[in-house]
């Protein structure tokens, strides 16, 4: 049986069920969000396309019919066509996930990432017809998933405390990257919130943004400084034309920018940081995308310079501290050495060597005998400074000053000329020493190169007010308990540090009014090899004796112990120094010593007991056991011998340490708190898996409800914790 193949007929029935079927795809797609094009032949003809399609690629219905590279030329150096051409000749479908594509023409063209099928079309028989593209627009994803990206890795940056220019930098590159049409400006506010300061601008030309740098933040100062004053956006989206920019329009003319929108940076407060601002290089309004990037970014900028703003406070603040710590030692060093001295010009000579050159480079005294001002104490860092000293001209320039002073009661600050400062002081100041309310001499700084500043003037009267206060016996309590205050502080560590595997807590009550410094004391520092010391002692007696004993205790223990890698060596060099010590009384020290390293399981401890409380150890099922071979006290036997104890610290496992303070603390009706009382406060710890914080708080409070505030000795606690 043969078959007749009528040719024109059967592609009559083809072009039928071709159309059909577009016609049908047309249907099927013409209200979806996919984009939907249907091209037929190797010419690939539009034969049908959805509304989506048009909208996309920018192009009106009337294009059907005619091959895909007219209607969207744009396609073809982008490889859209060999991929059309190798589906159409394969029969192979093409998919691709997040592909990106330019389309418009110049001047309008558009970024856009799309998902895509082409899939081979085949007519009644199987042959290939044409190709069916069905692709998903992901523009929006792609921009959001790239948006976070950057906000993650500046969200880390601000977290790691990156410097502030460098997040900034990082933010603007960013967004540039992001849409590359827009130039990115921060400006931030000054330190007197009445001017805006250059942030970061990566794109905008040096000479742009010298010329912003410090605009004033007002009404009609461009974009920026608009939105800054009135604390909302500001869109400016033709520079030639608007108002705000009447004063700055040709700036921007030669930067070659035409529109700015500016939104300002503010923090959870409403406390105005900065303005972040998109400049375009031609006249434009903001889209929705814009207005989100700036929206994101915006609260960045917030968020950084805030984290900037704290981070700067806290190094002012440490630097503060660290500055306030060296000035109170150098006071606690002078006042001591000066409070030594039994006659008040031996003291004064004492303040005079003292001040230079940690104050200044010369100094001279002056008081008041037989009512008149007599000179009494010079120093001077140099030889040639001694003979300056001795200068007619200055003596008697110093000497009206000082009498001024005399009368006055107050400091007077002189910058020299003339003869003084031809013989090279650049100035001084007079600070009176005063008892009562009453001046009797004049300490006098005078400097040879940068003038005095005010730490150094007042750390001169605050050394003058001491070295005076030694002379009178009121003066003298109220010097002693501020001393006792400060040297008493300046005796324990500052912070506890940080130690792998170990968490470290520790408290100190000092006894009575605390006007006598006390004999307690605590310290941890590292020693090499990742190992570290850690000691708790009690001198015996109070005051300045007990504070120097204390200082000798914690100076030897930190000296020896990175020299000797032996606790029992180092202990013998503390007993060592104690006993060879030339003081007139015999100090006594009870002391815990160890040395701490972290193993691969566990905490290990060489800790040796001379005269101390026993030792703890809290394990972490809540038993406790007391450790360590008990030993003599420090500065009675020259060769007293010491045994170690090794001690291993299991995770939840605690050491206390305690001072005598704690445990012959007394109830009103005069019984001792005791070891046991102490045992059982560390067994009553409630948390599973205690801190040493909270080893210490349930120590303490058990102490206190059975003891009260009030004690008669210092109370120190140390516990170190296996983390």
């Amino acid at each position: 049986m043969s078959t007749y193949f009528e040719p024109h007929r059967s592609a009559t029935a083809h072009s039928l069920t071709v159309h059909r079927r577009s016609e049908d795809y047309a249907d099927l797609f013409a209200q979806a969000p996919v984009i939907f094009a249907a091209l037929a032949g190797p010419r690939h003809l539009l034969e049908a396309a959805n509304s989506a399609f048009f909208e996309t690629v920018g192009c009106d219905r009337g294009r059907v019919g005619e091959p895909i590279t007219k209607v969207v030329p744009e396609l073809a150096p982008q490889g859209v066509l060999d991929r059309l051409d190798e589906v159409y000749r394969t029969g192979v479908a093409y998919r691709s996930r997040d592909g990106r594509l330019l389309l418009g023409g110049p001047g309008r063209q558009r970024e856009g990432f799309f998902d895509f099928t082409y899939e081979p079309r085949r007519d009644a028989v199987g042959r290939i017809d044409g190709v069916v593209v069905i692709a998903v627009e992901t523009t929006a994803y792609h921009h959001a998933h790239l948006l976070a990206a950057e906000q993650r890795v500046l969200l880390e940056q601000i977290a790691r405390d990156a410097p502030l220019e460098e997040i900034l930098f990082g933010m603007a590159t960013a967004i540039e990257a992001l849409s590359p049409d827009v130039i990115v400006s921060v400006l931030l506010v000054d330190a007197d919130g009445q001017r805006l300061r250059h942030g970061t601008a990566p794109r905008l030309p040096e000479f742009y943004n010298e010329a912003i740098d410090g605009v004033p933040i007002a009404e009609g100062v461009g974009s920026c400084g608009t939105a800054a004053y009135r604390r909302r956006p500001v869109i400016v989206t033709d520079i030639a034309t608007d108002p705000l920019w009447q004063d700055y329009r040709e700036l921007a003319s030669r930067a070659g920018v035409a529109a700015c929108w500016s939104t300002p940076i503010q923090d959870a407060d409403g406390r105005l940081l900065g303005t972040f601002a998109m400049y375009h290089r031609t006249p434009k309004a903001p889209t929705d995308k814009d207005m989100a990037l700036s929206a994101a970014f915006t609260r960045i900028a917030a968020l950084a310079v805030e984290r900037h703003s704290a981070v700067e406070a806290s190094h002012a603040a440490q630097e503060r501290e660290r500055a306030a710590h060296e000035d109170l030692a150098f006071l606690l060093e002078a006042s001591t050495a000066i409070a030594r001295e039994t006659h008040y010009a031996d003291s004064l000579q004492r303040m005079a060597r003292l001040t230079v050159p940690a104050l200044a480079p010369l100094c001279s005294v002056h008081v008041v005998e037989r009512g008149q001002a007599q000179r009494i104490a010079i120093a001077a860092s140099t030889r040639d400074g001694e003979v300056l000293l001795s200068s007619r001209a200055l003596r008697d320039e110093v000497d009206a000053a000082v009498a001024r002073v005399l009368a006055s009661g107050t400091t007077e600050t002189v910058r020299t000329d003339g003869r003084c400062a031809q013989l090279g002081v650049t100035g001084y100041v007079c600070v009176p020493l005063a008892t009562r309310g009453h001046a009797f001499g004049v300490l006098t700084l005078l400097a040879t190169g940068l003038p005095l500043d005010g730490r150094t003037i007042a750390l001169a009267q605050e050394l003058a007010r001491r070295a005076a206060s030694s002379a009178d016996n009121a003066h003298q309590f109220s010097d002693r308990a501020r001393l006792a205050r400060d040297l008493q502080a300046g005796l324990l560590p500052p912070e506890l540090p940080r130690i792998h595997g170990a968490t470290l807590a520790a408290s100190y009550h000092p006894a009575g009014e605390g006007l006598d410094v006390g004999g307690d004391f605590y310290d941890i520092f590292p020693l090499p090899d990742d190992r570290w010391a850690l000691m708790i002692g009690d001198v015996s007696g109070r005051g300045a004796l007990a504070a120097t004993t204390t200082g000798i205790v914690r100076h030897t223990a930190r000296a020896a112990a990175r020299l000797l890698n032996d606790p029992a060596a180092v202990v013998s060099a503390i007993n060592d120094a104690l006993t060879g010590s030339t003081a007139d009384d015999d100090q006594f020290v009870s002391l815990a010593y160890g040395e701490l390293w972290h193993t691969a399981s566990h905490l290990a401890l060489n800790l040796i007991r001379a005269g101390h409380v026993p030792p703890l150890v809290r394990r972490a099922d809540g038993t406790v056991v007391e450790l360590a071979e008990p030993g003599l006290l420090l500065g009675i036997d020259p060769d007293p011998g010491f045994c170690p104890s090794g001690i291993e610290l299991h995770r939840g496992d605690s050491l206390v340490l305690v001072t005598d303070g704690i445990t012959e603390a007394r109830s009103a009706d005069g019984e001792f708190f005791g070891e046991d009382r102490l045992a059982d406060a560390l067994v009553a710890v409630r948390t599973t898996t205690p801190t040493a914080a909270a080893v210490v708080e349930s120590v303490t409070a058990a102490v206190t409800t059975f003891a009260g505030n009030a004690t008669l000795d210092d109370q120190a606690v140390l516990v170190v914790t296996a983390a």
